[in-house]
């Protein structure tokens, strides 16, 4: 049993934090052989031509915000096209969307889904490069030059950007949310440097529109699983952090709950789907990249932190030990932690050194509901909003 708590622990600590140890050395050392990599600088007559898409569902509220940031979006003249998705959307976003002329509306009654919308939209794409955002983040004025430009190599498939959370001073425990994408941010620019990143976030991400492949009306995580797809041909997809997304922390816990289950769900059909990449022979470091980041914290992770406690407390009945007791006392300390800011955020009481704990037991519990909701084909592929402050 004490094997088991060791390697339990082991891969629980490797999964969020010895993967990210193991990256910087790694990096250290490239950069003492070759140097840090420097990103290219491309004239405006050589920039790809290039498609922003944004697919929006009803987003009334945010849509004119957007269509200003987007409009103020630096890049060549003659050389991007603005196009906007609104399937299914029954208020007033198609109506004011049609009133810039600059943008190109695609606008059905039949709501089937995100990615069935993107699919629609790649059918009538003839520029260099796609970039996708959503209607509710806003991108800094020279994004899509700073992503654009890195397409001068041809190794290059896609090209991923930075999710930023904006979290106020009086933010509650979901600014857990703004810490964790700042730490992800970290290893993604690792991940870049090494190799690839694995997996885009849909907030802003961008591909070479001749390796877009169609994907099943099923998915649930459709960016991930296209920039992905592009890594498996033997492509790189880089991270960009000087093109970013800018939205809001989601409006509570339990919205914020509700995001990380259909991830988590989406997370287990993209490993089903992608079983191939778990084979090491045909791309060894992208499938190191892949177990190492993703897979891990989607399967076994949160399992083997219950394991954790559960072993660590029978050893500590049945022969004690110094080493273990200590151990022990951590954990439950650490998850009292957890449930301590679990309560008082149901009793809007505000204390952000529990955010951290409670917001990672929380994303780790939503793994466990997306594995079975998943199991049960309890998730649908269509758009599921969380509101945001």
């Amino acid at each position: 049993m004490k094997i088991a708590l060791w390697l339990s622990l082991f891969i629980v600590f490797y999964a969020f934090f010895g993967y990210g140890i193991l990256l910087f050395i790694i990096i250290k050392i490239k950069r003492v052989l070759r140097g840090k990599p420097v990103a290219p600088i491309v004239a405006d007559a050589y920039m790809p031509t290039c498609s922003l898409v944004i697919a929006a569902y009803n987003e009334e509220g945010f849509i004119i915000e957007k269509i200003k940031n987007t409009l103020e979006l630096q890049y060549p003249a003659g050389k991007l096209e603005l196009v906007f998705i609104t399937d299914g959307s029954s208020d007033r976003t198609p109506d004011l969307i049609a009133t810039y002329p600059q943008i190109r509306l695609m606008h059905s009654p039949e709501r089937r889904g995100k990615i069935a919308a993107i699919h629609r939209a790649m059918e009538t794409i003839a520029t260099d490069v796609v970039v996708f955002t959503d209607a509710n983040t806003f991108l800094n004025p020279d994004a899509l030059l700073k992503i654009c430009r890195h397409y001068a190599d041809p190794k290059v498939g896609a090209v991923a950007g930075e999710k930023r959370i904006h979290v106020d001073a009086t933010a509650d425990a979901t600014a857990g949310e703004g810490f964790y994408w700042k730490y992800e941010s970290k290893l993604k620019t690792w991940d870049s440097e090494l190799l690839t990143v694995v997996g885009a976030a849909g907030e802003l991400f961008s591909i070479r529109t001749a390796l877009y492949r169609p994907i099943s009306p099923n998915a649930i995580l459709d960016d991930f699983m296209i920039s992905l797809l592009v890594a498996e041909e033997g492509f790189r997809v880089l991270y960009e952090p000087e093109a970013y997304a800018t939205e809001t922390s989601s409006e509570n816990v339990k919205e914020e709950l509700k995001r990380k289950i259909r991830i988590a769900a989406g997370g287990i059909q993209s490993i089903v789907w992608l079983k191939s990449l778990l084979n090491p022979f045909p791309q060894p470091l992208l499938s190191f990249q892949y177990i190492s980041h993703r897979v891990l914290r989607w399967t076994v992770v949160p399992f083997l932190m219950i394991l954790s406690l559960i072993f660590n407390a029978v050893i500590v009945a049945a022969c004690g030990g110094v080493i273990y007791q200590l151990m022990l006392a951590g954990q439950v300390l650490f998850y009292g932690a957890s449930l301590a800011g679990w309560l008082l955020e149901r009793r809007e009481i505000k204390v952000k050194a529990l955010f951290i704990p409670y917001y990672f037991c929380m994303m780790n519990y939503a793994v466990i509901r997306g594995i079975f909701r998943y199991m049960a084909g309890g998730q649908s592929a269509a758009w599921e909003k969380s509101k945001r402050k």
